[in-house]
C-alpha cells in the first residue's frame, strides 16, 4: 500500500479508500443490495490486511446503518487509532429542522448522530455531501469550524458541487476544506474543466467516487452488470453508447497486459496528480485486490492516449 498526505494537510491516508456505501442493513434506506455485518466482515479484514486504512461512509448510507456497521468493524477488525475515518452530512435523516441540509442546527445535530452510530468521539474527515443553496455559506463554514474546534472532527471536506460553489465555501472559512469527493472516471471527466484546477491551486486533494463507473469499466461492454445494477438507478448514467469505445480501449489494454480491466481503469484515475485516493466500494474480495494492484501499474503515454481519445463532452452528473 502507498500512503499520501490528503491535499496539503498533514493527514496521511492510504491511496485507496474503502467506500462503505456497500454496507448496511437491506431493510434500512433505499439500497437493498447492501451487505450486512457478517457479509461485510471479510472485506473489512481484507482491507486491513492490504493496508487500506482510509474508510469513508455517510450518515445517509442505509439511513445510518452503514455507520453502525463501520463502527462495529473498527472495534472488531482494527483499532480507532489505525483508521482514518470519514463521514458526511447533508441528505435527509429525519423530517425535523436539523434532519437535513447544512444549517448550523443540522450540522450540530448530525455530527452527534454520526459519532453515536460510529461509536467514536471524533471523525478524521467530516464532509458536506452536497452544496446547500438554502443556507448561507458563512453559517455552514462557521458551524463546521465549531465542529473541528470542539474536537468532533479533525478536518473537513466537501463533495460533488460546481467549482464556483466550492470556491465560495472555501473563501468563507475559517477552517478550510482539505478534500473534494467528486465523480471522476474515464467516462466522466468533467471535473477536469474547472474543479481540478481549483483543487490544485487551493491544495485540496481529490477523492474520486465511482472511479470504475459502477463497474462499467471493469467488464467488457457486452457483459451484464451485477445484481446491484438492477436496483441502482445510478447505473443508467454509464450505459450510453458513447462509452463503448472507452470501455473497449480499457479491455484491449487490460488483455495486452494480462490484468483485469479494473486495474487499468483505476491506474488511469490514480495517475492524475490531484487525485489522492479513489474510493472503491467493494462487494467481492477481488475488488480491493484489484484496486491495490492498480497502484503498481504505470500506464505509457500511448496507453493513456488510447484510453482518453474517445471521450466526448457531457453534462456533469451527481451534483
Amino acid at each position: 500500500m502507498e500512503y499520501t498526505r490528503l491535499g496539503s494537510s498533514g493527514l496521511k491516508v492510504s491511496r485507496i479508500a474503502l467506500g462503505c456505501m456497500s454496507f448496511g442493513e437491506p431493510n434500512r434506506g433505499s439500497n437493498h443490495w447492501t451487505l450486512t455485518d457478517d457479509e461485510a466482515g471479510p472485506i473489512f479484514r481484507q482491507a486491513m490486511e492490504l493496508g487500506i486504512t482510509f474508510w469513508d461512509t455517510a450518515n445517509m448510507y442505509s439511513h445510518g446503518s452503514s455507520e453502525e456497521i463501520v463502527g462495529r468493524a473498527i472495534r472488531k477488525y482494527a483499532d480507532r487509532e489505525s483508521i482514518v475515518l470519514a463521514t458526511k452530512v447533508f441528505f435527509p435523516m429525519s423530517d425535523g429542522p436539523g434532519g437535513s441540509g447544512l444549517s448550523r442546527r443540522a450540522i450540530m445535530e448530525q455530527i452527534d448522530g454520526s459519532l453515536s452510530r460510529l461509536g467514536t468521539d471524533y471523525v478524521d474527515l467530516y464532509q458536506i455531501h452536497r452544496f446547500d443553496p438554502q443556507t448561507p455559506v458563512e453559517e455552514t463554514m462557521e458551524a463546521l469550524h465549531d465542529v473541528v474546534k470542539a474536537g468532533k472532527a479533525r478536518y473537513i471536506g466537501a463533495s460533488s458541487m460546481w467549482a464556483w460553489q466550492f470556491a465560495k465555501l472555501q473563501a468563507a472559512g475559517p477552517t478550510r476544506f482539505v478534500s473534494m469527493q467528486d465523480q471522476y472516471s474515464l467516462v466522466q471527466r468533467e471535473e477536469e474543466r474547472e474543479m481540478f484546477g481549483l483543487l490544485a491551486d487551493q491544495g485540496v486533494g481529490s477523492l474520486p467516487w465511482s472511479p470504475l463507473a459502477k463497474g462499467r469499466l471493469a467488464r467488457p461492454w457486452e457483459d451484464m452488470t451485477t445484481r446491484r445494477a438492477e436496483v441502482d438507478p445510478l447505473h443508467d448514467r454509464y450505459r450510453g453508447d458513447e462509452n463503448k469505445p472507452i470501455v473497449d480501449a480499457v479491455q484491449r489494454i487490460a488483455e495486452a497486459r494480462g490484468v483485469p480491466m479494473a486495474q487499468i481503469a483505476l491506474a488511469w484515475v490514480l495517475h492524475n496528480p490531484v487525485v489522492d485516493a479513489p474510493i472503491v466500494g467493494p462487494t467481492k474480495p477481488n475488488h480491493l485486490a484489484d484496486a491495490v494492484a492498480a497502484l503498481a501499474i504505470h500506464l505509457t503515454g500511448d496507453e493513456i492516449t488510447a484510453l482518453e481519445e474517445h471521450y466526448t463532452p457531457r453534462l456533469p452528473s451527481g451534483y
